[in-house]
């Protein structure tokens, strides 16, 4: 259970961390206003959340200290950002085939 668990948290804050950043990015780029203040505010959450990812990966070595057992992604990082490249792949596979299905109809 705790492997499931860790996965989860690793592929949640990954996930999190790279769309807050590049919403941020469009945000602050395209934003005006108040809205380039809160495309700010994205990126560094999603740099915090990154950082979080870090630390439990165990790529930011003894600097912060060990992560918590829950939070340690050593060995699920691989199994996870596979499975999520594959869930692309085949999401891509499949928008695909419905657009060739679409386009020839």
């Amino acid at each position: 259970m705790t492997e499931l668990i860790q996965y989860f948290l690793s592929m949640l804050l990954l996930v999190f961390a790279v769309a807050s950043v590049i919403a941020g990015i469009f945000t602050a780029y395209f934003g005006s206003g108040k809205s380039r203040i809160v495309g700010v505010i994205l990126i560094l959450i999603g740099l915090i959340v990154g950082v979080l990812f870090l630390w439990g990966a165990g790529l930011l070595g003894s600097m912060i200290g060990e992560p918590p057992a829950m939070m340690n992604f050593v060995g699920s990082i691989t199994n996870g950002i596979v499975a999520v490249i594959g869930a692309i792949v085949g999401a891509l596979i499949a928008l695909g085939i419905f657009l060739l299905a679409i386009m020839k109809a």
